[in-house]
């Protein structure tokens, strides 16, 4: 599907969007529902990668297909081998095949986990014999992807001695574990993280729970960019959401503030306001914490004409696509002055912003999501559109609430 998307015709916008539960905070409740079905979930994301996680927490044998979820991919890993009698072959897309899963199945192999890889060492597909794991002592780097280290830490509760983890180096995205260990403690879970070692109690059982997921802060982002490109006065209010978020990506109320929007908490909704134009000319974020608002805050600054230096982007080569190269491409073609390495990106000030330029998605929700807000300063197009479902199917709808025109062309 491809869609055209031009201008609102009042660029002063008063609107409220409701949306649904976070994708994160989503996938670990499901986790932990499946080990403690007496965990009952509210506000569930309605994303590709939610469903595909319920799917997949159902199967006892057979091939488990994850399609394009990584989060999936890393948190049924761990899953599957930690159950006893359930024998899987886990695998998904093309793109999936070629995204590392070593570092976790070597941790688990040497907490007694049986995993073998089924073509390329270190990829999926892999083949789980679940196990009743009793070793309670292993080793990460720390500055891997968390969702790595969630794996561990989500099924460690259920093995019978818990777990002790020790982070080797520089932890990064420590807000994603600080989210998971949050919720192992809502349900009872004893936990601590102490220096570079985090450890978890062993629990048979956990009483009847209710779990509320807050609304998806990565969503809100493209919510936050358009009110930077939004004339001043602008007032967009987004629903359900906590002062005191788990989500690393609530950062945006913080860093929002260099473009000129301000963040208020009315009971369960927060209202982004546009209070002034941007007062400097260049920004500098170190996005180690939340590397998945990378895209996002890269189309703000060029929108705004800004130049901007983001660090800490290292994790972003392994998601669903490159995403500094694919942003490198795209905001190229729209007449950025952009460089990336395998870890930051740089933009300079850009002489041009050309209209009607065709965004490539690449399998990313994120790619067709971040550049969308664009819109409010030129039409554009945006190819294989359909991928915003991976985490947020009803974007486009909610942009037509805002008054900006989408056509399927």
């Amino acid at each position: 599907m491809k869609l055209h998307l031009s201008t609102p015709s009042n660029k002063l916008l008063q609107n409220n969007i409701q949306i649904t539960g976070s994708k994160s905070e989503s996938n670990r409740s499901l986790l932990l529902q499946a080990l403690y079905p007496n965990i009952n979930i509210e506000n569930l994301s309605n994303s590709d990668d939610a469903e595909v996680m319920q799917k997949g927490l159902k199967i006892d044998n057979g091939v488990v297909d994850i399609h394009h979820a990584g989060t999936a991919m890393r948190f049924l890993t761990g899953f599957f081998a930690s159950q006893e009698g359930k024998e899987v072959t886990l695998t998904g897309s093309q793109r999936m095949t070629e995204r590392p899963v070593k570092v976790l199945v070597e941790a688990l192999q040497n907490l007694g986990a049986e995993i073998s890889y089924e073509k390329n060492e270190g990829y999926p597909p892999i083949h789980i014999k679940g196990k009743n794991i009793e070793e309670n002592k292993v080793s990460l780097p720390a500055n891997i992807s968390s969702q790595y280290i969630s794996s561990l830490l989500l099924i460690a509760p259920s093995l019978k001695n818990g777990l002790e983890l020790e982070l080797v180096g520089k932890i990064t995205s420590v807000p994603y574990i600080k989210m998971t260990l949050a919720l192992l403690a809502q349900i009872g879970v004893e936990n601590t993280f102490e220096g570079n070692t985090i450890k978890v109690s062993p629990k048979p059982n956990v009483e009847s729970t209710n779990l509320v997921v807050e609304s998806d802060w990565s969503s809100a982002s493209y919510y936050y960019s358009i009110a930077a490109l939004s004339e001043v006065g602008s007032e967009i209010t987004l629903s359900a959401y906590k002062s005191n978020s788990l989500q690393g990506d609530s950062v945006l109320q913080e860093l929002y503030t260099e473009f000129g929007v301000e963040t208020q908490f009315e009971g369960n909704t927060v209202v982004l306001k546009k209070v002034e134009n941007p007062k400097e000319q260049k920004v500098q974020f170190d996005l180690s914490n939340a590397p998945d608002i990378a895209q996002t805050i890269a189309v703000t600054c060029f929108g705004l004409g800004m130049e901007c230096h983001l660090t800490g982007l290292h994790t972003l080569k392994i998601k669903e696509t490159d995403r500094l190269e694919a942003l490198h491409t795209e905001l190229s073609k729209l007449g950025a002055n952009i460089t990336v390495t395998d870890k930051e990106l740089t933009l300079s000030l850009s002489e041009a912003m050309n209209a009607e330029v065709a965004i490539d998605t690449y399998n990313d929700h994120r790619m067709a999501m971040a550049f969308a807000p664009l819109a409010m300063k030129i039409p554009l197009y945006v190819n294989d559109a359909e991928v915003v479902s991976k985490s947020y199917p009803d974007f486009w709808k909610d942009l037509e609430k805002l008054d900006f025109q989408v056509k399927t062309v």
